[in-house]
């Protein structure tokens, strides 16, 4: 394996990965904030430069095609090649065929998909699995768009969540 690049754009969407719990509301919601990523990212010791950005900040139930289509455009005028995407588990297949379909086939960028089932603000751990998982599998990846969750990093059409045991599997 050959280290490609040594700068990673990680583009924030929201998603369960972001949620932070409201004590006045009672409920779960996503900030517009990159907390979570800068938390996660602070604890680790990595050798690239990491540039965190965010956009969109809803939970992927509420996004939409308009939301697609500007992320599409963002990871299409990021400088970097090697870009880790944080998002909601419930639509990041969407999202990831979008891209896929945007970028086309002189596509020369490695995109990965992340998130969490369940909120960095509550139990960091898989959260933090899932984006170091994503931040070093995104340096080594041929281009294409893929998902990395739980354990595996495969082309977004090749794993999918199964809602039922929740966990995302090969198909």
């Amino acid at each position: 394996m050959t280290l490609i690049d040594q700068v990673i754009r990680i583009i924030n969407t929201g998603g369960t990965f972001n949620k932070r719990y409201d004590p006045l509301e009672g409920k779960l919601f996503v900030p517009t904030d990159n907390l979570a990523v800068e938390s996660a990212i602070a604890s680790m010791r990595h050798g690239c430069e990491i540039k965190i950005s965010g956009t969109i900040y809803k939970d992927s139930l509420e996004m939409d095609s308009a939301d697609r289509d500007l992320l599409c455009e963002i990871v299409t005028k990021v400088a970097e090649k090697s870009i880790v995407i944080v998002h909601g588990t419930d639509t990041m297949d969407k999202s990831a065929k979008a891209l896929d379909e945007w970028l086309g086939k002189s596509n020369d960028k490695r995109v990965v998909f992340t998130g969490a089932m369940v909120p960095f603000s509550i139990d960091p751990i898989e959260a933090t699995a899932n984006l170091v998982m994503s931040i070093s599998s995104v340096q080594f990846l041929e281009p294409g768009v893929y998902i990395a969750m739980h354990g595996r990093v495969l082309p977004y059409d090749k794993i999918k969540k199964n809602r039922e045991i929740g966990i995302f599997e090969p198909v």
